[in-house]
């Protein structure tokens, strides 16, 4: 399943993944279905949504 990033923040933060879960809650607030999924290559927490079909060829950023 491809999905698209809203958001990174860093995994060797003093919060941990706590900014990144609150991002995605206010997110998941508006409707989205956002969730928090962590990037070991990039040592970040991301905020990803699944990618809908009508967002092909956009040019987003993307995560596996």
């Amino acid at each position: 399943m491809r999905r698209t990033v809203l958001e990174q923040f860093p995994a060797g933060g003093p919060w941990g993944s706590k900014p990144a879960e609150d991002f995605a809650a206010a997110r998941r607030g508006e409707g989205v279905a956002a969730e928090v999924v962590m990037d070991l290559d990039r040592d970040a927490f991301l905020v990803v949504v699944p990618q809908q079909p009508a967002e092909r060829g956009r040019g987003g950023r993307r995560a596996g």
